[in-house]
């Protein structure tokens, strides 16, 4: 019962849709039906389950975001998130960066035109392959930080802002902006 309502917090400080909350608890359930639990964090899995209901959707959410407001730390949900799609073979797949653009776009105080100029990047990386294997939040941001630079506005966005805003270091900023002048250069 406490798994269940950890989730429904967590879902509700998410701002997530009912369904995700019912996807987990339904994750949760035969986690716990297979012995995963045992010697186990109950607000790790709790938390695992929501962050892997959302991969499941292609809801854009990073580990950091669902740990901010989970009772568990990113340890536990990292562990628990291994045995569940270890142990459940959970049909997860990379989410697409494009997805975290507009609440990076609004974090990062940028126009419409800037995310639209990032999109256009985010998909010219992943029509090349480019993206393979990356953190998606990470490209996302960096799409961002090239499109806001491009436009030569002050303020611009700067290196460690995207980084920030996406919980990437900057180093993975400005080695994406570079495949991004490869691509399209």
């Amino acid at each position: 019962m406490y798994g269940f309502t950890e989730i429904k917090r967590v879902n509700a400080l998410l701002s997530l849709p009912d369904s995700v909350r019912e996807q987990a608890c339904s994750l949760f359930e035969s986690a716990q039906s297979e012995g995963l639990l045992q010697g186990r964090s109950i607000e790790g899995f709790a938390a695992a389950t929501v962050y892997a209901t959302c991969r499941i959707n292609s809801f854009a959410r990073t580990i950091d975001e669902i740990v901010a407001v989970a009772r568990a730390d990113a340890a536990e949900l990292k562990a628990a998130y291994d045995a569940l799609n270890r142990d459940l073979e959970l049909p997860t797949g990379p989410i697409d960066p494009t997805q975290y653009l507009p609440r990076f776009a609004t974090k990062l105080d940028l126009e419409t035109t800037v995310e639209n100029r990032a999109r256009e990047h985010a998909t010219t990386l992943l029509e090349n392959g480019v993206v393979g294997g990356r953190n998606p939040s990470g490209v996302a941001a960096a799409c961002l930080y090239k499109a806001a630079d491009e436009r030569e506005e002050w303020p611009s966005v700067t290196q460690v802002d995207a980084a920030d805003v996406a919980d990437v270091a900057p180093a993975t900023i400005r080695s994406t902006a570079i495949d991004i002048d490869e691509q399209e250069g």
